[in-house]
This record gives structure tokens, C-alpha cells and sequence, in this order.
């Protein structure tokens, strides 16, 4: 009998399903723990399998649709959630669904039709004014800001509605240019979500330095290394630091397909590295995961996707914890490390709803000290494995898109194809915080955009500068 969780889990759901095959929610679990197992040719498989056995219930088809989401089949969830709304035309959880899947297809005219629905059939569901916020860049002549502001002083102090309705204020502030009080809007909205996290950035900064302490210099020299097969690409780095206008460029030339944010690496290295008490201890049994099992897990599990092409972009942005075991588990990779001005990235972060992870980016100096932690861990990276992480700078990447594009390409061993530029013009997918932007051609308005808040962000530039970085 197995005694891993992991396995174990599976071996439960498989054996459910020899009971009851023909049940949806026993199909689901299976699929679900296929996917937590890094089966993922198995779960797409099932995930086919369980829009046979939805009735004609929105409830089906909705969870359907969700599972189909995490395995990055975006088309297949709209579909799903399409069906959902013909079931149940009136319910604003269901028309909300339909919209958030339709901001992952770049269907923006279709989500903010869906997302003003979701307001009419509920007004206080503010995350779909939250979310219809960020579809396009608003213009004086239309904008909510009016309304939001409305909203925001009938809410009450404590009410889950504070912050999405801030951030959605925010945004089309500053559209407007009314900065002072986007800013203002951006804080309340920041202070109210953080309120309501329990969280220490002091156990990241702890976590980001024991990484270093463990993946040091004789744990490279004495690790093994498996075989150099070339296939995965990671573009990483921090949030809203350019990874998703990367990996547009990259993914719209024809030798590269990209599978999105995944946390195939993670789920892993959590699977082998085994059981432990803390997150500490864990970074410690990582360091004893077999790379070439690492490696090779890795690998069975992105081409598991079905996408044929011969490299993989893996867009996870904090897949910068796991470079050294990249270095030994994927020899073969390709590290592509975006990096941006530290009052850009920080403010980029601070002013970002993120519906998961990323809890520090609800204070400013919790973003500020994340930072430092995540500049030290890079540097220490770059000191250890040097020509295996190629950097590129957003601004450099926004400024001279060819140059850098042409760069990346090379190191990677492709050849040049013009399709990268016209990236926006790709109907692929895109499931991150900057979906609607990279529908647009590359703009510049974000570079330096810090200078418009400069009262406001002094203490944090005050601290990065003491730190020796440069804004």
C-alpha cells in the first residue's frame, strides 16, 4: 500500500470510480487528482469525458467549465460555461463565469456585455465591476467613475466589496489622470484586502533566504544532473514585470507554444520532496529530489498539454524559487528572467487585484521588502548559474521589441520570424492580469509610470535606494 498522499488520493479516486463510473462529481475528484498527480494527458481525457455525464443542470456545467480552466483549455470552459448560462439565464454567478472565460479568449466586447449583466442581474457582485474595470482604458467621455465612487461610500467599512470596488476606481482614475485620487482610491482598496489576509511577509523573506542558504554553491557542484533534452522555456520573474508580454512575443513564433501559468514544477517538487512540518523544511528536503525524476516529471506532465511544438513556455512568474533545481532537473531549459524598474514593479504589483497568491501585494512596504527578498535570491542565482538565466529588461523590451525579441530568440537557438511583433493579433488564450493588454500592439505608457505617484511612493523609494538599487 502506497504511503504517498499524492497516490494515495489518486488510488481512492480511481477506485470510487470503479463504483460509481457514471457519477459527475466521483469523475471530477478522479480528474482533479490525475492533475495534482502530474497526469495531466489523463485528466484532459477525462476532462473530455465529464461534459457527457452534465445534465441539464448550470451546476454541471459550471464545474466542468472550472476544471476544464485549471487545465488551461480555456475554449473548452467557455463552451462550458456557455451551456451553464442557457440552463440558468438569470443567475449572476453563472453570466459571471461565462465572462471571465471570455477575457482569457480576448472576447472583450462579449465579457464587458456579460460583466454589465452580472451587475444589472446583482449589484453586489463588485468584483465584476472590479473586473470590467479592466478591459479597456477608460476616456472622459465614458468611464464609471462617477458610480464606482457612488458605490464606495455606501459600502461598510468591513464589507468584502471595499476592495474591488477601490481598485476599479482606481483604475479608471487613472486612466483619467486624476492621480492624487486614484492613488487614494488604490490605498483603501489595498488597506481593506489586506485586512482581511493573515500574513507575514517575514515568512517569504525567511523562505527566499533559506533557498539561497540550501541551493548554494556545493549543492551545485555535488547534485546530479540529468540529461540536457531541450523543450521547457520559463519565462519568470515578478508579477506585472513583462512576463506575459514575453511570452506573447515568444509563443507567436511557430517553433514555440506556450502552456500559460502552471504550477506543474511546483506540484512536483511538493510531490517528491515529501512530507514536512513547515515551509522551511521543505525548501531543506527539495535539495534531496532526484533531478532526473524531477526533470522527467516535468516533462511527462507539460507535453501531457498536447502541444506539439518543440519548445514549451512555462509562464509561471515565481518559478524563480525552483532555479536551481531547474539548472540540474531541465539542463536542457531555457531561463528567460524579465526584470523591470524596482518603483515600477513595486507600484505595477501594489495597484493589482490579484484574485490568488501574491498576498504582499496589499501593502507597500510589504511589496517593497518582497522585493528586496526576490533581488537577493536573483542575484545569488545569477552568481551560481550565470549564462543559464538571460535578463531582460521590460523597458528595453517595450522600447526595442525586434532587438530583444531577436535576442531571446537567439538564446534559445530559433531562428528570427516577424510573426513575433504582430503577437497581438494572436487569438491564443491568455489567462493572466495583463489579458487585455496584450491584445494591444506594445505601448510605452507603463515605463517610468511611477513618476506620477512619486509623493506618494517616496518612503518606498527612500527604502529600495538605501538598499543600493537603483530607480
Amino acid at each position: 500500500m502506497t504511503t504517498d498522499p499524492f497516490e494515495k488520493q489518486l488510488q481512492d479516486a480511481r477506485d470510487a470510480v470503479q463504483q460509481q463510473p457514471d457519477d459527475l462529481a466521483v469523475r471530477l475528484r478522479f480528474a482533479e487528482c490525475l492533475l495534482l498527480n502530474g497526469q495531466v494527458r489523463q485528466a484532459i481525457e477525462e476532462a473530455d469525458l465529464l461534459e457527457t455525464l452534465c445534465r441539464k443542470s448550470a451546476m454541471d456545467w459550471t464545474r466542468v467549465g472550472a476544471f476544464h480552466t485549471q487545465c488551461g483549455r480555456h475554449e473548452a470552459a467557455h463552451r462550458c460555461h456557455l451551456r451553464a448560462v442557457e440552463y440558468r439565464p438569470g443567475d449572476a454567478g453563472v453570466v459571471y463565469n461565462a465572462a471571465s472565460s471570455a477575457v482569457a479568449l480576448g472576447k472583450m466586447t462579449e465579457a464587458e456585455k456579460r460583466f454589465e449583466e452580472v451587475i444589472f442581474l446583482d449589484p453586489a457582485d463588485h468584483d465584476a465591476w472590479q473586473n470590467r474595470s479592466t478591459l479597456r482604458t477608460w476616456s472622459e467621455d465614458e468611464n464609471h467613475v462617477q458610480e464606482l465612487a457612488y458605490v464606495a461610500s455606501r459600502l461598510a467599512p468591513e464589507d468584502p466589496g471595499q476592495a474591488p470596488i477601490h481598485y476599479a476606481l482606481a483604475k479608471e482614475l487613472e486612466d483619467l489622470g486624476r492621480f492624487d485620487e486614484s492613488f487614494a482610491a488604490l490605498q483603501s482598496g489595498a488597506m481593506a484586502r489586506r485586512r482581511r489576509l493573515s500574513y507575514d511577509v517575514a515568512d517569504d523573506e525567511a523562505a527566499l533566504a533559506e533557498i539561497s542558504t540550501v541551493f548554494d554553491r556545493h549543492w551545485l557542484d555535488t547534485a546530479s544532473q540529468a540529461s540536457a533534452e531541450p523543450g521547457p522555456v520559463f519565462v519568470l520573474g515578478l508579477p506585472r514585470s513583462g512576463t506575459t508580454l514575453t511570452d506573447r512575443i515568444l509563443s507567436a513564433h511557430p517553433g514555440i507554444d506556450s502552456l500559460g501559468e502552471i504550477n506543474t514544477l511546483a506540484l512536483a517538487v511538493t510531490r517528491l520532496a515529501g512530507a514536512a512540518q513547515d515551509r522551511l523544511t521543505l525548501i531543506g528536503h527539495s535539495a534531496r529530489i532526484d533531478p532526473a525524476t524531477l526533470g522527467a516529471q516535468y516533462i511527462e506532465s507539460s507535453r501531457g498539454y498536447g502541444l506539439q511544438t518543440p519548445w514549451l513556455i512555462d509562464k509561471t512568474p515565481l518559478n524563480f524559487l525552483y532555479l536551481g533545481l531547474i539548472s540540474r532537473a531541465l539542463p536542457g531549459a531555457k531561463v528567460i528572467h524579465l526584470r523591470r524598474n524596482p518603483l515600477d514593479s513595486c507600484y505595477a504589483i501594489y495597484k493589482t487585484l490579484f484574485r490568488m497568491g501574491y498576498p504582499f501585494s496589499y501593502s507597500l512596504q510589504d511589496v517593497g521588502r518582497y522585493y528586496l527578498a526576490y533581488h537577493r535570491l536573483m542575484a545569488h542565482w545569477r552568481d551560481l548559474l550565470g549564462d543559464f538565466i538571460l535578463d531582460v529588461d521590460y523597458e528595453a523590451l517595450v522600447a526595442e521589441p525586434e532587438t530583444q525579441a531577436r535576442r531571446i530568440l537567439a538564446f534559445i537557438g530559433l531562428d528570427w520570424d516577424p510573426a513575433c511583433l504582430e503577437f497581438h493579433r494572436s487569438a491564443a488564450p491568455a489567462a493572466t492580469a495583463s489579458a487585455a493588454q496584450v491584445r494591444q500592439p506594445i505601448y510605452r505608457s507603463s515605463v517610468e509610470r511611477w513618476r506620477s505617484y512619486e509623493r506618494q511612493l517616496a518612503p518606498l523609494a527612500g527604502k529600495l535606494r538605501e538598499r543600493g538599487l537603483k530607480l
